[in-house]
């Protein structure tokens, strides 16, 4: 993609250890493939840290923290501090991943509603938006995130609702994160979602090493791939994949409060 096809990979996970010696790498590939800023995507303290560390050292890297549901249960006070102080951070622009996974279990349901209310509280307290993983579980987290009207923003990680929740959402003012999935050949209620909701709702994401899109399905995913789901948004909404890259980009810059980086690709 060209200068005139700027992405942001708003949820990539460059803290997962899978990629402790390439990170170099994946940078220059993204850069070449035109995506110019990746959202590193903490999902509990030990990797919130190393968001932040990436973060802090790359200009073309953001970083959020939190804590994963399938994490809930091993949340001590000493991790709260932590959290809350990695929250403070420079170049941290929202808490997340937070939710429930009812898919998984790994924490037990009660916990997993009692850490993610927390860290909401902990959003408000800060003004920062979240990044919501919801798998299993679109009732409760629907009916959790309506205690906290105050928001400064939630993107739905990953969307796998369906079209009522789709309005409730976009009623609440909320955002659909879409990656690779959206390019899958069985994924028809999520294209038809991806057709016809708001264009300024959408958030393009690999959510790597997960989810690669198609050409590479099986594979470990990275940023550099995130054209391929831009360009099957764009095919779903008969508009061009310049379009679909400039308006995505705007609605990550906006939801994240970021900037491109000064040097651009």
């Amino acid at each position: 993609m060209n200068s005139q096809a700027v992405l942001v990979d708003t949820h990539a996970h460059y803290n997962d250890m899978v990629f402790v010696r390439d990170i170099p790498d994946l940078r220059q590939r993204a850069q070449q493939a035109g995506v110019a800023v990746v959202v590193c995507v903490g999902y509990e303290v030990p990797s919130s840290r190393r968001a932040v560390m990436l973060a802090q050292k790359y200009p073309d890297v953001y970083a959020t923290v939190g804590v994963h549901p399938h994490d809930a249960e091993g949340m001590t006070p000493r991790a709260w501090e932590a959290l809350r102080l990695l929250a403070g951070e420079e170049r941290v622009v929202a808490l997340g991943e937070v939710g429930l996974d009812f898919y998984r279990n790994l924490s037990p349901h009660r916990v997993q509603e009692q850490v993610f209310r927390q860290q909401l509280d902990l959003a408000l307290e800060l003004h920062m938006p979240v990044v919501i993983h919801d798998r299993d579980a679109h009732d409760e987290t629907m009916e959790i995130l309506k205690e906290f009207p105050g928001l400064a923003g939630v993107v739905m990680h990953c969307f796998s609702g369906e079209r009522q929740m789709v309005e409730e959402c976009l009623a609440r003012g909320f955002y659909l994160g879409v990656g690779g999935t959206l390019t899958y050949p069985k994924s028809h209620t999520l294209g038809d979602i991806v057709s016809a909701a708001p264009l300024d709702r959408i958030l393009l994401e690999t959510d790597c090493p997960y989810l690669s899109p198609q050409p590479w399905r099986g594979k470990r995913n990275e940023p550099s791939y995130l054209p391929a789901v831009a360009e099957k948004l764009a095919e779903l909404r008969g508009i061009s994949r310049q379009e679909a890259a400039a308006a995505t980009t705007a609605n990550a810059l906006r939801f994240y409060h970021i900037s491109l980086p000064a040097s651009g690709i």
